[in-house]
């Protein structure tokens, strides 16, 4: 399926400004806002974060399967996707990140 086909598959993000991403110490290493070019990635991080518990190996390969056609992208494009290209890390190896849900007021 593509991107798109999967996107309509996820819970709504609407109640969401971002989402925080936490290394293991509590720093925030990225965040994903809900504004346009990014709400793709804030309504597949926010999946992830609430089946999985946090962005660990697991929830990194469903991401990238989520993200279909743009994974393909990254993988040719190393760089042109930074929150796949985070995704990739992780499924590599790099350390799972928590998630902290911003909510919208």
């Amino acid at each position: 399926m593509s991107f798109a086909e999967n996107l309509k598959k996820l819970p709504g993000i609407s109640h969401l400004a971002a989402i925080n991403l936490l290394d293991a110490d509590g720093k925030v290493v990225a965040t994903i806002e809900n504004k346009p070019g990014s709400q793709g990635s804030l309504a597949v991080y926010n999946h992830l974060a609430q089946t999985y518990g946090s962005i660990n190996g697991e929830a990194a390969r469903k991401g990238i399967e989520i993200f279909a056609e743009h994974s393909e992208d990254e993988r040719a494009n190393p760089g042109k996707h930074p929150n796949i290209a985070r995704l990739l890390q992780i499924e590599a190896g790099a350390p799972a990140l928590r998630a902290k849900h911003v909510f919208a007021v």
